[in-house]
């Protein structure tokens, strides 16, 4: 069994606890209470501030937990949908980790399915069958 490391765990454990309704429910209090406290302190700059700080570095933190969960959540799929590619018979095993191949090469294999689309669509309008794999 592979060791995850402590900031997969920490990331993890973080997203999900932040993804609860509670704790959307306690930033909504935050907020009021701030709002109320707002005469009380004369809506001062210091009262500002001190909503303005706390967003801020909250913000800055969860961008980074954020983007650990999707890269793993988007890594996942990928080897996900390679290992449907794979196992699926006549399949083309050359679609396998396309995120991996550079802007040029990428754009050419989406401009073959593209025709491929366009040209199963104008099939249906001709009252044919899009189904199958379009190969000889």
């Amino acid at each position: 069994m592979q060791k995850i490391s402590w900031y997969t765990r920490f990331a993890k454990a973080a997203s999900h606890f932040c993804g609860q309704p509670g704790v959307f429910s306690l930033a909504v209090a935050i907020i009021a209470v701030w709002i109320v406290t707002g005469p009380i302190f004369g809506f001062s700059d210091t009262w500002q501030l001190v909503i303005n700080t706390g967003t801020t570095i909250i913000t800055f933190l969860m961008v980074f937990l954020i983007q650990n969960t999707q890269n793993r959540d988007t890594e996942a799929i990928q080897v996900k949908l390679d290992e449907l590619i794979r196992a699926t018979q006549g399949a083309h095993n050359a679609l396998l980790d396309l995120e991996e191949l550079d802007e040029e090469t990428l754009n050419a294999f989406r401009a073959k399915y593209e025709a491929l689309a366009s040209a199963a669509r104008a099939q249906l309008d001709n009252g044919g069958r899009d189904t199958g794999t379009p190969e000889p």
